[in-house]
């Protein structure tokens, strides 16, 4: 089975620092949509893995996060794409738990799942902790310079084998050529 784990805020859609709260916030980044579409024409299962802090913060609740994830597959199919599945964290960054990234929990229920080992799946994301978190899970890391993701390659001490793309078509495209 071809896999790929993608990261949600800042690498399909625009991120904010207010934490996307509602449908209405949700924007896709130029792009993005499309190169999902042609992951899943070329027989890629599409996962998303994403920090959801929002939620154990009180700014949105289960039905909101429900409703943004509808909107991106509607928009998805419109183009002939679809997310396969969405894992997520609700807890806030000190609550300790092992599904925060860069903590790998999520990835090992991607792993269980779709009983799919997880050695070299392509894992996009635009933070260190997206990158430490595929590292850990044994994926192939690739930061996209959207979102967040030129801050953190600025940053530099990146992982060793991190790929850098100037987006989610780019990446894509280096995955399917």
């Amino acid at each position: 089975m071809k896999l790929v784990i993608l990261d949600r805020d800042g690498v399909i859609n625009f991120d904010s620092d207010q934490f996307i709260k509602s449908p209405d916030e949700w924007k896709p980044i130029p792009g993005s949509l499309e190169a999902i579409a042609r992951l899943t024409q070329a027989g890629y299962r599409v996962v998303v893995a994403t920090n959801q802090s929002g939620i154990g913060r009180g700014l949105l609740d289960m039905t909101t996060l429900n409703a943004i994830h509808d909107k991106l597959n509607r928009s998805l199919a419109r183009l002939g794409g679809r997310i396969d599945a969405f894992f997520f964290c609700p807890h806030v960054a000190d609550a300790g738990c092992g599904c925060r990234k860069p903590a790998i929990g999520m990835f090992e229920e991607i792993s269980r799942r779709f009983n799919a080992d997880l050695d070299r799946v392509p894992a996009v994301g635009d933070s260190r902790r997206d990158l430490e978190a595929a590292v850990e899970a044994g994926a192939r890391p690739m930061l996209v310079l959207t979102g967040k993701g030129r801050k953190t390659y600025e940053s530099g001490n990146l992982p060793k084998s991190t790929e850098v793309f100037e987006d989610l078509a780019e990446a894509v495209s280096e995955l399917l050529d």
